[in-house]
């Protein structure tokens, strides 16, 4: 049985596995972002994660101690002055590791390991993605009835719209038929008016004639 898995020596003795740790180290916290295999990414990951914690206490004795790993000042101050500020309110989790593949050589794996802070695109998408739950039947009939309501509110609201179209509809129409009664009902007035003054007028001729004729005959009597 094969004892002492957990820490992965890489196939390499301690100086020359320490020494890679602490290049690509320096590699990451320069470009942010570098492609390796999978194995040399873990490796990574517990090496260059406390270096970043103890990065956030900006001390001498904490940038000598960084610089005893990196062994590079260029990647010290860069990591003290940009990395610690953007990794400030991240309580650990410093890294991201994403798989892309297999090397056609030998056929490892191999992956990009980067700084969580410094690709906003991926967080950006991740956190805009929806959490998948499990569909029961529970939420089905919750789903349905949250369907059905407002199908019942719409048809009701649309029957009220019905009938208040419908009440504006008949309202109007007994409006304008009140109006053509009037207009009827004012003609019919006028004309009787009008007859009436031509029979005025007819009876006021005729009375003048019988009184033309009445006077013809009293001078015709009083001439004989």
């Amino acid at each position: 049985m094969r004892h002492g898995k957990k820490f992965n020596h890489l196939s390499r003795k301690s100086a020359h596995r320490n020494a890679m740790l602490s290049n690509m180290a320096v590699s990451l916290i320069t470009h942010k972002r570098i492609k390796t295999t999978v194995a040399k990414a873990k490796a990574l990951k517990k090496y260059v994660e406390p270096l970043i914690t103890r990065s956030k206490e900006d001390t001498t004795h904490s940038r000598r101690v960084v610089f005893s790993y990196l062994q590079d000042k260029n990647a010290v101050t860069e990591l003290f002055r940009d990395v610690s500020q953007k990794v400030a309110d991240r309580p650990g989790g410093y890294t991201r590791i994403l798989r892309t593949g297999f090397r056609a050589g030998d056929g490892a794996e191999m992956c990009i390991i980067e700084l969580v802070d410094y690709n906003e695109n991926y967080s950006q998408n991740k956190g805009s993605k929806k959490t998948k739950t499990r569909a029961t039947r529970r939420s089905r009939s919750r789903k349905t009835d949250k369907v059905e309501t407002p199908t019942i509110e719409t048809q009701v609201d649309e029957t009220v719209k019905d009938k208040t179209e419908d009440t504006v509809d008949k309202t109007e129409e007994k409006i304008v038929e009140e109006v053509v009664a009037e207009e009827v009902t004012e003609k019919e007035v006028a004309k009787e008016e009008v007859v009436e003054e031509v029979k005025e007028e007819k009876n006021t001729e005729t009375a003048i004639e019988i009184e033309e004729t009445d006077s013809d005959k009293k001078e015709e009597d009083s001439k004989e």
